[in-house]
């Protein structure tokens, strides 16, 4: 091997160090197919849910039975949040334990940072939006959309830039919603089930399968 040879494969090496140092990168596709097909079971109990209400099954009538199903739409939403967090925290520590590498270190805590940061704005958008127009929440699920997208791209910058194609298709997908609430349920179970998990396997075969 000449010298020419040998600095390029210093160079080469250093340029893989800095981006390990700048970019988050124990990040595991498995936890995005885990977090869609957790949304997908979530909005199937969630259209029960809706189904019931509208049948007058386990439901009253009026404005306490709209506000029993907020509120049960609201704890299956956090159930299915917290599912889906544990879940990919598993993953990726488990990713992060067979390349040796750090969970929790400035980068992640950036990566956490730049992501929450749009999610907490849009959750107090959210709620309110539920106290003073409850009669709005049909736009939740858009919203929801539109927030989760921008929070997917301010975090781009801290792991695989792929993410931030996510984020866009979520961002759309808000949008077009925004337009059709009246299917907003399938809209959600599209955009956090079928699109994570698409985005998890492709991330799980680019980056993780058979390294």
């Amino acid at each position: 091997m000449n010298s020419s040879e040998e600095q390029l494969n210093a160079l080469k090496d250093i340029r893989q160090m800095m981006d390990r140092s700048s970019r988050f990168i124990s990040l595991s596709g498995l936890s995005g197919v885990f977090a869609g097909v957790i949304a997908l079971i979530g909005a199937y109990f969630a259209n029960d849910e809706i189904n019931k209400f509208v049948n007058n099954r386990g439901y009253g009538y009026g404005i306490s039975g709209e506000m029993d199903l907020e509120f049960n739409l609201i704890k299956l939403g956090v159930f299915v949040l917290i599912i889906a967090l544990a879940g990919g925290i598993l993953f990726t520590y488990r990713k992060s334990q067979k390349n040796n590498l750090p969970i929790w270190d400035k980068t992640s805590k950036s990566l956490l940072i730049n992501l929450f940061t749009p999610l907490a704005a849009g959750g107090l958008f959210i709620i309110a939006l539920l106290i003073n127009h409850p009669n709005t929440y049909s736009i939740i699920a858009p919203t929801c959309l539109v927030f989760y997208g921008l929070a997917l791209i301010n975090a781009s910058k801290y792991t695989y830039s792929d993410i931030k194609y996510l984020g866009y298709c979520e961002v759309v997908l808000g949008l077009v919603c925004m337009f059709n609430t009246g299917y907003g349920l399938y809209f959600w179970a599209f955009g956090f089930g079928i699109l994570h998990i698409v985005y998890g396997l492709l991330m799980y075969f680019k980056y993780e399968k058979g390294k």
